[in-house]
């Protein structure tokens, strides 16, 4: 018997359904009800579409009583980014400049949960464009913690996180680039897959061949994130980066935890990529403490990465130029200021700078790949930082660095953004002051299996992902 619905995993809600001690509606209905009880305080959704979801359970629970073959996803609440197009369903991307914008077509990897059965409750609130790792903006205000509303979610996935944390849908879709879907998860205590580029395929997209930004799954548990990976991954003929993957081998991998006889490289740092909170540093040593105790050796190790911080310079401007410069242009004064920065920091970039940036990824990726023959997972802290005041934009300031601009703070994530490496972020603890903790798990190149085994193996662990936010 379930007796919050919203906060039931995949399994447990599939399994109600199936003995018609559940049904979907009863699923949807629980999930709403939790929105209206703790929306006043966290903020996560921007619009929640009540009659479209109701209707979709009405018809979930209608194919479950005549018989009728379902998906794997089937009456399985879901949140999708307010980044992310939805057909008939408001998507703002968090900018006043698309309050009213209501696509008519869907993303694909909405296409493919829809596809999978999952019910779409709403859109959770993302900053404007997905720009920064602190979820506010114009249209809907800002996304709070709901260990603490006075500090941030995080972003830019950050309203996914905090509806997942709140128990108020089952799964979420997010997206990443520099750690939108880490860095929430850290935050809230739930799970954020950045997956190898061109797994979970994204169309329509203008830079198909950009390869760093992915879109993917969110969930309070390891095997949730496994199975709604299941539904979205896999090739697709429109996105030259996808390739075919058997989905069934993710949910495998959940279901069989173990990282025995496996090679682990601990940093607490990354090598000094960034001056990490203390306290942090511990918390994740004692998650690697127990990747030992479940049999794997932990070596305190880390690539070379130098080069990060020209990489990410040349790399994130040329993106923002190519999304951003003519809306820029247009309504720089409306826009979210960090937006315009980089907009405009991506313009004064040189043919120079653009090639050096360019040679210091390859030099990176084949020190990262050499580094990843010895071990056969890294695991580091997610942020450097625990969540911050909400009215903070980022933190100026992290340990004795100054930052140098709003992407600064989170380069522990954007540093493995760059290697491409398949990352899962997972609760690690908590701070003595009630925050969470997360730590990233980053496996080989298309290795998705195994980071999903060994999550689930710390999840199974230590089990930090039950304790729920005091709303």
């Amino acid at each position: 018997m379930i007796d919050d619905p919203g906060y039931a995993t995949i399994s447990e809600l599939t399994d109600a359904y199936r003995a018609r001690t559940l049904s979907p509606v009863e699923a949807v209905e629980a999930c709403l009800a939790r929105i209206d009880a703790v929306e006043p305080v966290v903020n996560a959704w921007v619009t929640v579409d009540r009659a479209g979801a109701l209707e979709g359970a009405r018809a979930a629970t209608a194919a479950l009583t005549s018989g009728e073959l379902v998906g794997p996803l089937h009456g399985i609440p879901v949140g999708i980014k307010d980044l992310t197009e939805t057909a008939g369903l408001r998507t703002t991307f968090g900018s006043t400049l698309y309050r009213d914008h209501v696509p008519t077509d869907d993303e694909l990897v909405v296409a493919r949960l829809r596809a999978a059965g999952a019910i779409i409750l709403g859109k959770t609130n993302t900053p404007e464009f997905g720009t920064g790792s602190n979820t506010f903006n114009d249209v809907a205000g800002a996304t709070r913690n709901p260990y603490d509303p006075r500090r941030t979610c995080g972003g830019s996935s950050g309203g996914s996180a905090v509806a997942l944390a709140t128990g108020t849908c089952t799964i979420c879709e997010g997206s990443d680039l520099g750690g939108s879907l880490r860095t929430p998860a850290a935050f809230s205590n739930v799970v954020g897959f950045r997956t190898t580029p061109g797994l979970v395929p994204m169309w329509p997209d203008p830079s198909p061949w950009e390869g760093l930004a992915v879109t993917g799954p969110m969930a309070r548990t390891v095997a949730d994130v496994a199975h709604m990976l299941a539904s979205i991954a896999g090739a697709d003929p429109r996105v030259p980066l996808s390739y075919p993957v058997d989905g069934s081998t993710f949910i495998d991998a959940a279901r069989h935890p173990t990282v025995r006889g496996l090679r682990v490289a601990f940093s607490p740092d990354l090598g000094g990529v960034l001056d990490v909170d203390p306290e942090i540093s511990e918390i994740c040593r004692s998650a690697a403490s127990s990747f030992a105790r479940l049999g794997a050796t932990v070596v305190e190790d880390s690539p070379d990465l130098r080069g990060v911080r020209e990489i990410i310079r040349a790399t994130r401007g040329a993106s923002m130029v190519a999304a951003h410069a003519e809306r820029v242009e247009r309504h720089a004064a409306v826009l979210q200021p960090g937006l315009v920065w980089n907009v405009q920091q991506g313009l004064a970039l040189t043919s120079p700078e653009v090639a050096a940036a360019t040679q210091l990824r390859g030099a990176l990726w084949s020190r990262v790949a050499a580094f990843m023959q010895r071990y056969d997972l890294l695991i580091c802290p997610t942020t450097a930082v625990l969540p911050f005041p909400v009215e903070e934009p980022y933190p100026t300031v992290v340990g004795r660095e100054v930052m140098e601009d709003y992407t600064h703070w989170f380069r522990l994530t954007y540093a493995l953004t760059l290697t491409t490496l398949p990352v899962l972020a997972v609760p690690a603890g908590f701070s003595r002051s009630g925050m969470p903790v997360g730590l990233q798990i980053a496996g080989r190149l298309r290795d998705e299996v195994g980071v999903l085994r060994a999550g689930a193996a710390l999840e199974a662990e230590t089990g930090f992902w039950r304790q729920r936010p005091p709303l």
